[in-house]
């Protein structure tokens, strides 16, 4: 496929926020749709809350003082499970016991984009349903190795790197460059590096976006990506 006739699409993502979660399962129902576009993912790190520590908080407290209240948790996860049933993800939000900095995951996500884009996604999505479907704590490095490991990264790397503070800085690096870009939520999707599409949208708009993009780019249309 001709690079006249494929785009690249940043995804601005946090791996504990439910829309990205759906974000991800629609941009998978977008691309199958434009079958005559080659679609270049990439992830990229946001945290919507960097304060938690290092260690995650209890997320019953943890909503409960971000929300208010048991019923207003009630009505936001009410509100999220049928939108999810209908892309195939089974919220299970009773079984997330921890409230974990994601910062980790999204090193071992910049590390899985290193190997390959294929392998990045699939390592994105797994740990989408580690913390949503599973109610694993995505702040625990022994998760995290194992997500890795199951994606085809080599495990032991991770491991050992985990630790340290390697690409600390680099990932902190990439979100305030997301927050200069006017970035202030999730999901978001760069296509070319110039256009946000922003939020969950449905299949068919992100298929649109897509198809407009990469037509623009094919008539030499487009300005110089940021």
């Amino acid at each position: 496929m001709s690079a006249e006739n494929s785009i690249t699409v940043d995804v601005v993502s946090d791996v504990v926020c439910p829309w990205c979660f759906i974000g991800q399962k629609r941009l998978d129902k977008a691309i199958a749709a434009v079958g005559d576009v080659g679609v270049h993912v990439r992830w990229r790190p946001f945290q919507l809350d960097p304060t938690i520590p290092q260690g995650g908080m209890d997320r019953r407290q943890y909503m409960l003082g971000k929300f208010g209240s048991e019923e207003r948790i009630r009505q936001i996860h009410a509100r999220i499970e049928p939108l999810g049933e209908a892309e195939g993800i089974h919220f299970a939000f009773g079984a997330i016991k921890v409230a974990p900095n994601t910062l980790d995951a999204h090193r071992v996500i910049r590390w899985a984009g290193a190997a390959g884009e294929d392998l990045q996604s699939r390592l994105v999505r797994r740990l989408f349903q580690l913390n949503f479907e599973e109610g694993a704590n995505l702040g625990d490095h022994a998760v995290l190795v194992e997500a890795a490991r199951e994606a085809g990264m080599d495990a032991s790397v991770v491991e050992t790197l985990l630790p340290t503070d390697a690409d600390v800085d680099a990932v902190r690096n990439e979100i305030a460059t997301a927050s200069r870009m006017g970035i202030t939520g999730v999901p978001c999707f760069l296509l070319e590096g110039k256009y946000a599409v922003m939020g969950a949208q449905d299949a068919d708009t992100l298929a649109d976006a897509i198809r407009q993009v990469a037509q623009a780019k094919a008539r030499g249309e487009l300005e110089t990506a940021i």
